[in-house]
């Protein structure tokens, strides 16, 4: 019996000792919730559209940081430097991070006379990403293991940091090459919303191997190809006769050397719409008469705005980090930790 005293009160004094130690956090968690700095993203699902042959409803449920692998995967070549790879891990996760947010603010708006709120449960994400499968198909298997560890090492050495410009995430946008210098979003878009979307001086770009590109068109091709804003030519005398070189005219282009706006025949349109129509790899060009057809010469291979995927590894490769790179291209961002976002979603 006074054993089995001795033994309850040994159990008793150590369980209020766990108490007493736990005491502080318990009152911490309960008054202001639990430290976002405790949360990590593991089991943190998102539903992702996908091909039948994977789901048979055409939605998929990845894991958060297996999701990000695989966007940075579709996007950004195997041998881009490290740092690069990281400050474009960085861009996929703002990209995406902007989107959930955006998506569930609607949903909010929507349900907000009823008790539900947006969740990013209740959003399927259509960014295109590259599934492990796919990567095993695509990849060479001797170079799979190597190439996805590169991915998912540039996604965990940067857990969970996004750019924010104003408390708010930033707009991302990359491209491949540009002319020389990226081109500003105020010009491009005509808004002054994303400041911070600069003209950049990329010399590097001109050294890129999709730097020159030499497309040949007939003008009956451009015609069909851009009937949807030359409709107003489509059916009237400008269309029976068909263009000819003399109906080409570029009229201005912005501070980076882009195409912002062009004649054809009597429509004026600017160079993005006609880079869309035509599938051109950048809005950065100039004609040239061929024979019966015209021929159409670009520089660069993108959009031209935010961070150029060629620069960047030219700057990894001379000792910049992720983050030089980050503020060079988003100039009044800031890197940060974003981790009650995913906190509130878990």
């Amino acid at each position: 019996m006074k054993r089995y005293t001795i033994e309850q009160k040994f159990k008793s004094a150590a369980a209020f000792l766990v108490i007493l130690i736990l005491f502080p956090y318990i009152v911490s968690v309960f008054v202001n919730g639990v430290d976002p700095e405790e949360t990590t993203n593991e089991n943190f699902y998102i539903r992702v559209k996908a091909s039948e042959e994977e789901e048979a409803d055409g939605i998929a449920e990845v894991e958060w940081n297996e999701y990000l692998t695989g966007v940075l995967a579709k996007d950004v070549p195997a041998d881009t430097e490290t740092e690069a790879l990281k400050a474009q891990a960085v861009l996929v996760r703002t990209q995406i991070s902007r989107a959930l947010q955006r998506s569930t603010q609607a949903e909010e708006t929507e349900n907000q006379k009823s008790d539900r709120t947006g969740n990013v449960s209740d959003v399927i994400l259509e960014i295109d990403y590259l599934s492990q499968k796919e990567m095993q198909d695509q990849w060479p298997a001797d170079e799979y293991k190597k190439r996805y560890e590169k991915y998912r090492n540039a996604i965990e050495a940067t857990e969970n940091e996004v750019l924010f410009y104003n408390d708010t995430y930033a707009w991302t946008p990359f491209h491949q090459s540009n002319t020389g210098m990226s081109r500003s979003a105020e010009e491009v878009l005509g808004s002054s919303e994303f400041p911070y979307i600069k003209v950049k001086e990329c010399p590097a770009d001109k050294e890129s191997e999709e730097q020159v590109g030499v497309f040949t068109f007939s003008y009956d091709q451009i015609q069909k190809k851009c009937h949807h804003f030359l409709a107003a030519e489509t059916d009237g005398e400008k269309a029976a006769a068909g263009y000819s070189f003399k109906d080409f005219e570029i009229l201005e282009h912005d501070s980076a050397g882009y195409v912002g706006k062009l004649r054809i025949g009597e429509t004026i349109c600017t160079g993005d719409q006609f880079r869309d129509a035509l599938s051109l790899p950048s809005s950065s060009f100039s004609f040239a008469e061929s024979g019966k057809k015209i021929k159409i010469i670009t520089a660069g291979n993108g959009h031209g705005m935010g961070l150029s995927c060629w620069t960047a590894n030219k700057m990894a490769k001379d000792g910049k980090t992720y983050k030089d790179i980050l503020e060079f291209f988003y100039e009044g961002t800031k890197t940060e930790k974003d981790l009650n976002f995913i906190a509130k979603n878990k």
